[in-house]
């Protein structure tokens, strides 16, 4: 991966860093903490790998304000820290600013692209994933009606709920897929409580199978499924077992590898700017599998699945992007 990653997708300004003796990295997270056991602790798991492996420490921030990314950014720049990582989308605009204040420190961004000479943007296509998510809820579901339960309303959401509404389309034609958001300012990642009345709501509307992709408040989704015996689908990192036996499946990002490679880049001296994307053929985005969903899954479905994922690494199949377009043409 750590190779791969920058040969992957076009750089847009490819530039190389000589590599700090004294490299402290520094990770932004975004609302909803470390260990959302979604997103942000994917980032998470991705710099304490580093560390581990390397010897060297790391520092971290969760913000819990707009205001705190910038000043968080800053904080570290000026204490020396490189390279820093900021995760999320709405960290964009902050480190655009920070950023062209410290053009020598070394930025990475998760999920938005930042066009400077400093910055390396990592996106995903997690339209891929989801759908890989869709032929799994689509083959488990015995009602023909699933669930989906999105954070934010933003377009980055609806590219996962579109790609997962294809993926069950392509086993099940006429199922159909229920959709909620739970809000549209930044609390709509930690509210476990709205989480649950969403999936609630679902599955009294005959869902039996639902995939969230709502950071910390998916934790509620999961729970209600598995209250309700029906199956949840996790996100981002592996959430398998956080409901053990009612999690079928977790569409993964690995957030994790990206922050891994940069920190290991910026410390050999390897750290390249630019924008890459991770799919399904990178092997950037997937479906976990672990003993807590093993007897979930039959053969028959980890055979679809493996076909869905060869014939899009081929390219034969192309997954619609929502935010190529802002439609959804499943």
């Amino acid at each position: 991966m750590k190779r791969t990653i920058l040969a992957l997708a076009t750089l847009m300004a490819t530039t190389a860093f000589v590599a700090a003796a004294d490299s402290r990295p520094a990770v932004v997270y975004d609302m909803g903490g470390k260990f959302d056991k979604s997103f942000n602790e994917a980032a998470h798991s991705g710099a304490e790998k580093f560390k581990e492996e390397t010897g060297t420490d790391y520092r971290d921030f969760e913000v819990e304000n707009e205001q705190q990314r910038a000043q968080a950014l800053r904080r570290f720049a000026e204490d020396g820290n490189n390279p820093i990582a900021a995760i999320g989308f709405s960290q964009q605009a902050a480190v655009e600013q920070v950023a062209k204040e410290f053009p020598n420190t070394k930025f990475v961004i998760i999920d938005s692209v930042v066009d400077l000479p400093n910055v390396r943007s990592v996106l995903f296509k997690e339209h891929e994933g989801s759908y890989l998510a869709g032929i799994m809820a689509a083959m488990a579901s015995e009602s023909g009606k699933v669930g989906f339960v999105g954070g934010m309303d933003i377009p980055l959401i609806r590219k996962f709920a579109c790609g997962y509404k294809g993926g069950v389309k392509s086993v099940k034609p006429d199922a159909q897929v229920m959709e909620n958001m739970t809000g549209s300012t930044p609390t709509a990642w930690n509210d476990p409580v709205k989480g649950g009345e969403l999936a609630k709501s679902q599955i009294e509307s005959g869902a039996d199978v639902i995939f969230h992709a709502a950071g910390g408040t998916g934790i509620g989704v999961m729970q209600t499924a598995a209250d309700a015996g029906k199956l949840a689908i996790g996100v981002d990192s592996n959430q398998n077992g956080v409901q053990p036996g009612s999690v079928l499946t977790s569409m993964i990002k690995r957030v994790d590898n990206a922050i891994f490679d940069a920190f290991t880049d910026a410390q050999s001296g390897e750290f390249e700017t630019g924008t890459v994307a991770l799919g399904v053929k990178e092997d950037g985005v997937g479906v976990a599998m672990d003993d807590n969903n093993k007897d979930l899954v039959s053969e028959e479905m980890m055979a679809a699945v493996d076909e869905a994922k060869a014939k899009i690494a081929s390219g034969e199949l192309e997954v619609h992007d929502y935010m190529a377009d802002n439609t959804c043409t499943y």
